[in-house]
């Protein structure tokens, strides 16, 4: 099955020159979608994993659905102020100003093997953030895995040192 079938393009959003890569049409056909986190289940045969961590908030509809598959718990990574319990946070650059993510300080343990999963790597600041976030609780990031790596960005180069996988390679 041809995953990239399953991706639209969306011209000019959020905002002019943008070429947004919409998932939904892959959501919404349910083949489409186990073939998806099936290759993503299989791609984890290849690691002793404690979690998996999602970020928010397209990280999550594939880090989910392969949580259930694995039988493994689901960490969310967010946004600040959107978690409800103690957290501890990073901050990263964005092309524009900076933004933060948290995570709960007791939703992995030190020395757990963690899989972090989003739908898109485009320059990589959310993923490597999210990588040192998770470090930060004192866990191991045995990998990070995307179905979408936009390769004209180049995100890879900021995700030095981490193993990364993508189902999908598209040009921006």
């Amino acid at each position: 099955m041809k995953l990239e079938d399953y991706i639209r393009n969306i011209p000019d959003f959020p905002r002019p020159g943008i070429q947004f890569k919409d998932i939904t049409p892959l959501l919404k056909n349910p083949d489409a979608f186990q073939e998806a986190v099936e290759r993503f289940a299989q791609y984890c045969t290849e690691f002793s994993l404690d979690a998996i961590v999602g970020i928010e908030a397209r990280g999550f509809l594939i880090a989910a659905p392969l949580a259930y598959r694995l039988r493994k718990p689901l960490i969310p990574v967010r946004k600040k102020g959107k978690l409800p319990f103690h957290t501890t946070s990073v901050t990263y650059a964005l092309e524009y100003g900076n933004d933060t993510v948290e995570i709960h300080q007791d939703a992995v343990a030190e020395g757990q093997h963690v899989l972090i999963v989003d739908d898109l790597l485009a320059t990589g600041g959310t993923m490597a953030a999210t990588a040192k976030l998770v470090e930060a609780t004192g866990a191991h990031v045995a990998a990070l895995a995307v179905l979408i790596e936009l390769t004209d960005l180049k995100g890879r180069a900021a995700l030095e040192g981490y193993d990364v996988h993508s189902l999908l390679q598209l040009s921006d």
